[in-house]
């Protein structure tokens, strides 16, 4: 455990000097929210309603410190490590490759985490957001959200036969699923068809997940996007073992 904290330290310091990481991991969510509720403040989503912009914009947000981590930074310092051959490196200490994969792991799921708190904060202390759900179904739609968009970047990392090849997927998953998921602006501004495209997005799923879990409803209510979720991460996940396995990528 010593051994695996010192890497986890070296990794968080290499995290901080990476200033698209840290930047679209702790700053870029908060000035978007700054943005957004500069334009559309913080009134009811349509008249009437109890639930107001800014308590669904945040999880909205919070899915995109996800993608942030989970679609670009962790797999592209995954393929940077695997081009340069520092995985091969540390194969020949005692520490082992799988070590320092997994303090990869830990490091960007803690910096989601830490990000989509100081996105709370800021909605809090901004525009009084108001969080209805519990605190273990808030935490599962965390959970299967951060599990599915990690397991697609690590996808991306077996597939990708270098850094270039890599960033390309990272890049165009991202941006499309950023887009066209609700998870930069509501979905109710779509038109009916980019509605019926976004819906194969797994990025939409989180959204609507976290969101809904934001706003008390019971996961039973979101039973179709858990199971979408969850078998994305155990199929993500097991094809790339699988891809890793069958290739010499040390």
């Amino acid at each position: 455990m010593k051994r695996f904290g010192v890497i986890c330290k070296t990794e968080f310091c290499l995290f901080t000097r990476d200033f698209f990481s840290f930047f679209f991991t702790l700053v870029f969510p908060v000035l978007m929210l700054l943005l957004f509720g500069g334009i559309y403040g913080n009134m009811p989503v349509y008249e009437g309603a109890d639930i107001r912009m800014m308590d669904l914009t945040i999880p909205a947000y919070a899915v995109m410190v996800m993608g942030v981590t989970g679609l670009m930074s962790l797999p592209l310092t995954i393929a940077g490590y695997k081009e340069k051959k520092i995985y091969k490196r540390f194969d020949a200490t005692p520490a082992g490759k799988k070590s320092i994969m997994s303090a990869q792991v830990c490091i960007h799921f803690v910096m989601t985490l830490i990000g989509i708190i100081i996105l709370l904060a800021a909605g809090k202390l901004l525009y009084q957001i108001r969080i209805r759900g519990t605190f273990p179904a808030i935490c599962m739609g965390f959970l299967l959200s951060t599990a599915s968009l990690f397991s697609m970047g690590f996808l991306f990392t077996a597939v990708g036969r270098d850094l270039k090849s890599t960033s390309l997927l990272c890049y165009l998953f991202y941006f499309v699923m950023l887009f066209l998921s609700g998870a930069t602006m509501p979905d109710m501004l779509f038109p009916d068809s980019i509605k019926k495209f976004s819906g194969f997005l797994p990025m939409t799923h989180a959204v609507d997940l976290m969101q809904g879990v934001f706003a008390g409803d019971s996961l039973t209510r979101h039973l179709n996007e858990m199971l979408i979720l969850g078998a994305l991460s155990a199929v993500c996940t097991a094809i790339g073992v699988f891809l890793y396995k069958r290739q010499d990528w040390t």
